[in-house]
């Protein structure tokens, strides 16, 4: 398993993955270390999660460093990304504890009530895109259920999978509550089909969440998916241009446009389809492109070449089939898996640019002829993650997002984005089961009715 710096090719460390032994022995680990966890109280797991969340301030440069080297995330928003574990972690320290205290029901019994008892041990597969954030969104809630945790990381991220678990470690958790598995995807079958793993949970592109889906519905086993998506972003006639632009910019390239949430597909009315993509090649414009570590830099390059790669091939092939590109559109010379912030306008159903999910700096601009268009087309989608729409029209746009667009989230005047107190997660190929707020902790706890005459 190698580490490679995307920004300059070159190799930072190899890693030897776990043999199946090794692989058997972390989960028996896992399941040994279940029995003791879940006797722990509230309170005790509280103080754990907020001893990591101050470890996480602390090493905030450090950690974030190693996301620049190994998957070219920008520092500031690596710094960014720890702070955010470190709320999640203090969010589920805080409020763990009253999301699964019993709830009585009153029924014909004596007494009746809904208990919530952590499963045991849960496999988490992440993506390498939020190597920490999607993790630590993982985690707190898992373990302060009660259950223990295995990670099996994306396959470029090894370091970030070990300084996490190191991490804890350091924060106190005892040994076997949470382990890394150094292992390729080839293996997570075997972990899930183990007897002594009770859930699965995976965040990355909707085949891997078919596979991992399959077998563990074969096995019977619980699981949440979070998956691809292309979200919407519905500018209509009356938005506020220039303050949409902005948020729109800055939710494309969220992550150098590597995010299941960024904004991807624009659709705009024709009448302001003009003014819209000026404004938005403008923006697009003054991106500065570089060194993940330079603090000034916005976006890094893409995480791998090969990814950088495919998604060049989108962009081509859409442009070959009649999108007209406004901006970028061209592989940069010298190392790394650099691409441009690139603007694509005319895009249409049958184009990669409309069909598919493009997971770098790419926008896809729709012109529409009026409202009920642009909602046609927004739910014109395999995906069904997130959307968002621009109106001075609150009540309309309000009504819009909440009734009329399929979507796991759809935000107002604003970009999407996760939020520990919110439920977050997807329909459609986006994937099932929630993540974040109280919806999200009950997704790996047993609901039990106790009834007592």
């Amino acid at each position: 398993m190698k580490s490679i710096n995307p920004a300059t090719g070159k190799i930072i460390k190899e890693y030897a993955e776990l043999s199946d032994g090794d692989v058997l022995a972390t989960i028996e680990k896992s399941s040994a270390a279940f029995l003791q966890w879940r006797q722990t109280s509230f309170s005790q797991r509280a103080q754990l999660f907020h001893q990591t969340a101050k470890l996480l301030r602390q090493n905030s440069q450090a950690y974030a460093e190693l996301m620049a080297n190994e998957m070219g995330k920008a520092i500031k928003e690596g710094k960014a990304e720890i702070e955010k574990c470190a709320w999640v972690c203090e969010y589920y320290a805080d409020n763990a504890e009253e999301f699964l205290r019993d709830e009585i029901v009153k029924t014909e019994a004596t007494k009746s009530f809904v208990t919530f008892q952590p499963l045991g041990v849960v496999l988490a597969v992440m993506p390498w895109n939020f190597p920490f954030w999607q993790v630590f969104r993982f985690v707190a809630p898992t373990l302060m259920a009660g259950n223990t945790g295995l990670l099996k990381h994306a396959s470029n991220v090894p370091g970030c999978a070990l300084a996490i678990a190191e991490l804890l470690q350091q924060a106190g958790f005892p040994e076997g509550v949470f382990q890394t598995l150094l292992v390729g995807s080839k293996q997570v079958g075997a972990i899930i089909a183990n007897p002594l793993v009770k859930a699965v949970t995976l965040t990355g592109s909707t085949p891997a969440g078919k596979a991992v889906a399959a077998k563990a519905g074969e096995m019977l086993k619980k699981s949440v998916l979070e998956l691809g998506g292309s979200d919407a972003y519905i500018i209509l006639a009356d938005a506020d241009l220039p303050a949409a632009v902005e948020l729109c910019v800055t939710s494309r390239l969220i992550s150098a446009g590597q995010s299941c949430i960024a904004a991807k597909r624009f659709i705009v009315m024709q009448s302001k389809q003009q003014e819209f993509e000026k404004l938005f090649v403008e923006r697009m414009r003054r991106v500065k492109v570089s060194d993940p570590l330079d603090p000034a830099a916005d976006i890094g390059p893409q995480a791998r070449v090969d990814l950088r790669d495919e998604l060049h091939q989108q962009v081509i092939k859409s442009i070959q089939l009649g999108a007209q590109c406004l901006l970028g559109g061209e592989v940069p010379s010298g190392p790394g898996a650099f691409y441009p912030p690139t603007v694509l306008s005319q895009v249409k159903k049958g184009m990669p640019a409309y069909d598919e999910e493009l997971f770098g700096p790419v926008a896809a601009i729709i012109a529409v002829k009026d409202e009920q268009e642009a909602i046609a087309v927004a739910n014109d989608s395999i995906f069904g993650l997130g959307a968002a729409i621009f109106s001075s029209h609150i009540d309309r746009a309000e009504q819009i997002a909440s009734q009329e667009i399929e979507a796991g989230s759809c935000f107002v005047n604003t970009f999407v984005k996760s939020d520990p107190r919110l439920p977050f997660g997807g329909i459609k190929e986006s994937g099932y089961g929630r993540e974040l707020s109280h919806f999200g902790i009950k997704e790996f706890v047993n609901i039990k009715t106790v009834y007592i005459k």
